[in-house]
């Protein structure tokens, strides 16, 4: 029986046995190379190499080529070049080349070509992986983090897209979401700033998109999950972050698979006509996730969807359909595609074609600056006198761990892998770094009484432990399950009684972790002399720990989530949920209201100096408030220390946090230097959403300003003020 090629949506293909699966693949690639895709012969076809436009010429442009379409034409560009029959053909793998939508050949209109992230570029073999997000996310440091984001828009231009769809600012809750290494934390603040530096750097070039609205925060429940929440907690917690996004001049969102209040977010009229479209002015287009990111037709339509992705289902012909039959007018599509048309136009002018090339795609420049990021955001968690080595006094180091020689670069199974053209592991780095004056032994820990051996007469003994993307990431179901949200919130078993093992033989034991989120570490802490968490390191992490254990760098990351003692310590979480509550309390914010002790405070991190906080004050003026501290690197090596301001409030007329982080900077000391460090705020950003008037309220108050080392109120100054 012939295998029926015509096929609706993915899940038909999905759902087919293995063998029609392999005949259904052959005839579509038959097809395709029958007929093969043509493409515009020009980057930006009509748009291209014209003269520089008001925004009112963009506006009129984009108005003028809308009224050449037909209504097909108009659906072709909200819809993805890809039919359900294709779009399961991924040779040799995801996104490996763009994915185009809306591509007109006959009216010279080109394609959003699209390209994931936020690892980098995922095109192709050899782009440069940097550190996971949360780990740039430790560096506190959104001008790096722009720098970043322009070596991702060179290396997206290079690679032949236009659309980086990389920037994840969703708000991690709970640290068993299995994508936690693609966002930067787990406070609204530190994510907008990040993800608008990030938005920054790459449309230098390219078109950035953010993802993925809103409160997706769950991994394998993502297709199925009501995410119910009250407003506040919605307006104060989990859309901030978009807000800044946009506000930065972000030209695309992608809504999430999950449902808010009952409703899909890809259909959801509230979040995207009324908060994003209406509240928030902005004038960019929406992307679905892919395949399951819309689910109706119409209500997609008329829930302010502009772009279906990575296949069309939903729109094409059966848009087409839904509007002669007067189900979506077509004044909604003429919206959607003026949207689309507005930001081809404007990103026809961006970039500099001169910096495009392949041979840029993992260049030596973009490597470096991996490594410096690598650098900027391990975090030194504990520190009894070992480090820096004393390469004059080190003669041997054990190296311990499977994941010591092994690549571990993030998720390599989802739509963030990335794939560089080189790793650099812990072992290779610290080797490099050893050169022949110090002899590195590697054992890979899984016979534990060979480990003890290796380990007894070590100067120092280096256990990389931690997790991979068989852990935590995507969650891939077929041929069993693999990736998603995490069981187990510490490292595996035998990680830890292996850490035990050798700590037993030798008091020199460096513990490197490895992981995309928040690993416990109470039960084997006290057998370590020092603990770094590198996250997955990118492509350079193997270099860069050495130079941060040889003290060639002196760290200075601080953790953008908060580790707990327990798990009990954490808001309440079930992987399986077909629906969930958010409250307005999770991470420091729990902690804070219920006075955990934690083992390290949201914004904790340790340095090779020590820093001294002296004289806060906060002044106001026209509605602006200033907040200062003198800095003094009281130690005897020179550092970058990340400064951090929080607010509480006297006697607010509604519940609020404890205290909320409000801005942040890095400020760097020379040994004895002391330096006036001020953080300056608008008032309209002590506001609280009031339901009752559906708007934002500054309150007449006593606010605190609390201004320090991390979030844990020993670190923190205080200083008050009022806004009169």
């Amino acid at each position: 029986m012939a295998v029926n090629t015509r096929i609706f949506h993915c899940d038909e293909y999905f759902r087919l046995p293995r063998k029609e699966k392999k005949e259904f693949d052959s005839i579509i690639l038959k097809e395709l190379e029958e007929n093969p895709v043509r493409h515009l012969e020009t980057e930006w076809g009509r748009f291209e190499n014209m003269p520089p436009m008001s925004e009112e010429e963009i506006d009129r442009l984009a108005e003028d080529v809308l009224s050449e379409m037909s209504l097909e034409q108009k659906v072709h560009q909200m819809s993805c070049d890809n039919y359900a029959r294709y779009a399961p053909i991924n040779p040799p793998r995801y996104n490996f080349i763009p994915y185009y939508a809306g591509e007109n050949l006959e009216l010279d209109i080109p394609a959003v070509k699209f390209t994931d992230g936020p690892t980098g570029i995922v095109l192709g073999y050899h782009a440069t992986a940097f550190p996971v997000s949360i780990a740039r996310g430790s560096s506190w440091d959104t001008e790096l983090e722009e720098r970043v984001g322009d070596v991702i828009g060179i290396e997206g231009r290079s690679g032949g897209a236009n659309f980086f769809a990389g920037v994840c600012i969703n708000l991690l809750r709970h640290p068993a979401w299995g994508r936690a290494q693609e966002t930067y934390g787990e406070d609204t603040v530190l994510l907008g700033k990040m993800g608008a530096a990030l938005t920054k750097g790459v449309q230098k070039h390219m078109m950035a998109c953010i993802k993925h609205y809103a409160a997706n925060s769950m991994e394998n429940a993502r297709f199925k999950v009501d995410v119910q929440m009250d407003e506040r907690t919605l307006r104060e917690i989990y859309l901030p972050h978009f807000k800044a996004c946009v506000d930065a001049g972000a030209a695309a969102i992608m809504s999430a698979y999950n449902r808010v209040r009952g409703q899909w977010c890809g259909h959801n009229s509230y979040l995207l006509n009324q908060i994003l479209n209406g509240d928030w002015g902005f004038e960019g287009l929406v992307m679905s996730d892919f395949i399951w990111g819309v689910r109706d037709t119409v209500e997609a339509a008329n829930g302010g969807m502009c772009i279906e992705m990575y296949a069309t289902q939903y729109f094409g012909e059966r848009l087409v359909e839904a509007v002669r039959d007067g189900r979506v007018d077509e004044n909604r599509i003429d919206e959607a595609v003026k949207r689309i048309l507005r930001q081809k136009i404007r990103f026809s002018f961006v970039g500099d074609r001169a910096l495009y090339s392949e041979n840029k795609m993992g260049s030596k420049e973009h490597a470096a600056l991996a490594l410096e990021v690598s650098e900027k955001s391990t975090v030194l968690l504990k520190n009894d006198g070992i480090l820096p080595l004393d390469r004059n006094r080190i003669k041997k180091i054990t190296v311990v761990g499977r994941l010591a020689a092994q690549p571990n670069t993030g998720d390599l199974k989802g739509s963030s892998a990335v794939f560089p053209p080189y790793v650099v592991t812990p072992l290779q780095g610290l080797v490099n770094e050893a050169g022949g004056s110090i002899e590195i032994c590697y054992v890979d820990g899984r016979t534990p009484h060979q480990a003890q051996e290796l380990s007894k007469n070590a100067d120092a003994v280096v256990v990389v432990a931690g997790l991979t993307s068989l852990d935590e990431g995507e969650f891939i179901t077929n041929g069993g399950d693999v990736g998603g949200d995490r069981k187990n919130l510490g490292l595996h078993s035998e990680d830890e009684d292996l850490i035990e093992t050798v700590s037993g033989v030798n008091p020199n034991v460096i513990v490197v972790l490895q992981g995309g989120s928040t690993i416990i570490v109470e039960p084997w802490k006290k057998f370590a002399k020092a603990i770094l968490m590198q996250w997955y390191p990118g492509m350079e992490g193997g270099t860069a720990l050495a130079n941060i254990l040889f003290g060639r760098v002196n760290p200075s990351a601080k953790m953008p989530v908060t580790v707990p003692a327990t798990p009990q310590q954490l808001p309440y979480y079930d992987m399986d949920a077909t629906e969930i509550v958010y409250d307005y309390y999770h991470g420091y914010f729990l902690a804070d209201k219920n006075d955990y002790a934690v083992t390290y405070p949201f914004g904790f991190g340790m340095s090779y100096t020590t820093y001294s906080y002296s004289n806060a004050r906060a002044s106001v003026e026209n509605g602006k408030i200033a907040v200062s501290v003198d800095v003094k690197n009281t130690g005897k090596m020179a550092g970058d220390e990340v400064v951090q301001l929080y607010v509480g409030y006297k006697n607010s007329g509604v519940e609020r946090h404890v205290k909320d982080l409000k801005g942040f900077t890095k400020v760097s000391l020379e040994p004895g230097q002391e330096k006036a460090v001020t953080i300056e705020l608008d008032s309209r950003e002590l506001a609280y959403y009031c339901e009752t008037s559906k708007g934002w309220i500054v309150e007449d108050i006593v606010y605190i300003a609390m201004i320090g080392a991390s979030s844990a109120d020993k670190e923190l100054l205080k200083a008050e003020f009022t806004l009169k």
